[in-house]
């Protein structure tokens, strides 16, 4: 059996959430509305989409008036098993529902230690990063990455764009890369990248003071439906996706104060462009 995508995931768990917070029981949705408990509990699983008219339905029974959340819950029933450009490549899963969570959230929050984040990379550094921890990848699977990469990248330039906000140890910015033109260019495109409304970068400084990102980097997305923000731990040969509502709130207290922390806006600028002379 094919694993449900992301879309029908977010869309079952949205789906339980409402169907808790009406305080309503499968048995009881099932008098309400006549669909049988296994039915809605295959939905809610993502192990089945659902029609249109049926979601139209549940939506009413569980007091879900907001337009725009019904239009966002919509768009994941309709799409729930379109394929993305993403799949056209060989991805690893894990790496191929980012995209689609990408695709999909209006806002996400990213902190990085030791790698400029993906969505703020020149494609000679993606080249680089990509090389450095795929050593056993092909030439060809390493451009194939790289072009996946820049590929993401519309996402902050889409007719509604992802809004982010990008914090980087300064030790990501002396990360050593072999050519230091690919490092130069590196940095001059986080300080274009800001020229961009909706795109936001602070600099943790290695002088800062204890705080919440000595463990490592993690990257938040959030979207329009309330409780369905997702956080994602990536690890060498592991990644993590939390979806708790209490995990992920923990991680966005933990993000805005890194960004306490951090640089504000215009010595993070100046900071960036110190080290990019230095090099």
């Amino acid at each position: 059996m094919a694993e449900p995508t992301v879309r029908r995931r977010r869309l079952g768990a949205a789906l339980r959430r409402l169907r808790e917070e009406a305080g309503l029981t499968l048995e009881e949705v099932e008098a309400r509305a006549g669909h049988s408990p296994s039915k809605l509990s295959r939905i809610e699983s993502a192990i089945r989409g659902i029609k249109a008219a049926d979601l139209e339905e549940l939506l009413d029974l569980y007091g879900a008036k907001e337009a725009q959340l019904r239009a966002f819950l919509s768009m994941l029933a309709r799409d729930g098993n379109k394929r993305g450009w993403w799949q056209t490549y060989d991805l690893d899963p894990v790496y191929a529902d980012l995209i689609s969570l990408e695709t999909d959230a209006c806002a996400m929050s990213t902190y990085e230690v030791l790698v400029i984040p993906g969505l703020l990379q020149t494609a000679a550094y993606a080249r680089a990063a990509i090389m450095a921890n795929n050593m056993t990848s092909t030439p060809e699977e390493v451009s194939s990455l790289v072009d996946v990469r820049m590929a993401r990248q519309s996402a902050l330039t889409r007719a509604k764009p992802l809004k982010l906000r990008a914090i980087v140890h300064e030790a990501a910015l002396w990360a050593g890369v072999p050519e230091p033109g690919v490092m130069r260019d590196q940095l001059q495109r986080l300080i274009d990248v800001t020229h961009n409304p909706h795109v936001t970068v602070q600099i943790m400084p290695k002088t800062a003071e204890l705080h919440p990102g000595l463990i490592g980097g993690f990257t938040m997305l959030s979207f329009i439906q309330p409780g369905l923000d997702v956080v994602l731990l990536e690890h060498m040969d592991s990644s993590l996706y939390i979806e708790e509502a209490a995990d992920v709130a923990r991680y966005a207290e933990a993000f805005e104060r890194l960004s306490a922390s951090a640089l504000p806006f215009g010595k993070s600028m100046a900071l960036i462009r110190e080290i990019k002379d230095a090099l």
